[in-house]
């Protein structure tokens, strides 16, 4: 795929603050795409052993000479930290004017960089809709990623896309005002994905336990067990059927209308953890409400009895 227009930016000199899991990625990512990473800024011990493995020709150095090293400032530290951040850099004049200074938060867009755009600086916001662990998977996924890039004029946003596009992601545009929705969308899919399925294993673990072949492995608590590898197939064929199918994915008592069944499982639920049943009532709800459920399921899921 190639940039808009033809426009490529020139080979840039890049600081990241800091080297965390989303910051040493992607500059190990722009460094395969012939840029430079000439500094990073690492607090933690976690953070200091990432930018020594990650991007071993690079300097370690304070926020402001990092800031000073470079063309293009890649800020990847959490949304709160985000505006002190930025009003520190613009207290100390640290950012050349003329610079390309981008974050990578999902909930902000450039307007959390006004003290820099002020003092000249180009504000881009270009998030990866990616969850990263730190493993080097991270990596691995981001020419698969997406990246939600907001700026403030049509310069900003062709260097944005180019810089997506170099390192293999899909850029698209977010509007300043729509970066909390966009950011709620991105949450609800990936946070609460992990949650509803933690919770789905640790339920499954419970039914399971004890209740081992002779020769299998005990079901316990650590992750990848019985339990994960019961579950696996079926969410993965269930996100996918889901992406690829939409509404016609829903499948299950609640979508099926079977009101008993469903009483039966917030029962099962209750004895194991009160929690549980409450949080699969609450989902059980909205997919009633996706698949217009008939009333005696919804009585079911408001307290009631078919």
């Amino acid at each position: 795929m190639g940039t808009p227009d033809g426009f490529r930016p020139a080979r840039l000199t890049i600081g990241i603050i800091s080297a965390g899991r989303v910051g040493s990625a992607l500059g190990v990512a722009l460094e395969r795409a012939e840029h430079v990473v000439v500094a990073a800024a690492a607090v933690s011990h976690a953070s200091l052993e990432r930018a020594r493995r990650r991007l071993p020709d690079t300097a370690v150095l304070p926020v402001d000479q990092v800031a000073e090293r470079a063309e293009l400032v890649l800020l990847a530290v959490p949304d709160a930290v985000l505006p002190e951040l930025v009003s520190g850099l613009a207290a100390t004049g640290s950012v050349r004017p003329g610079a390309i200074v981008a974050h990578t938060s999902g909930a902000n867009g450039i307007g959390v960089l006004g003290p820099l755009t002020e003092q000249g600086c180009i504000p881009l916001a270009i998030h990866p809709a990616m969850t990263f662990t730190g493993s080097d998977e991270d990596i691995e996924r981001l020419p698969d990623t997406c990246f939600g890039i907001t700026a403030a004029d049509d310069v900003g946003y062709a260097i944005a896309q180019s810089l997506v596009l170099e390192i293999g992601g899909e850029p698209f545009r977010v509007r300043e005002d729509a970066r909390t929705l966009y950011h709620a969308a991105l949450a609800h899919a990936s946070n609460h994905l992990v949650t509803v399925v933690l919770d789905a294993v640790e339920a499954l673990r419970a039914a399971l336990w004890g209740q081992e072949l002779l020769g299998q492995e005990l079901v316990v608590d650590a992750p990848g067990g019985l339990a994960e590898r019961v579950v696996a197939p079926l969410a993965r064929a269930s996100l996918e059927n889901a992406l690829a199918r939409g509404q016609a994915a829903l499948t299950g008592p609640v979508a099926r209308g079977d009101a008993e069944a469903v009483q039966r499982h917030l029962h099962a639920l209750e004895e194991v953890d009160p929690l549980l049943a409450q949080a699969y009532r609450a989902n059980s709800l909205r997919t009633a409400q996706r698949a217009k459920a008939p009333d005696d399921v919804f009585a079911v899921l408001e307290g009631g009895r078919p």
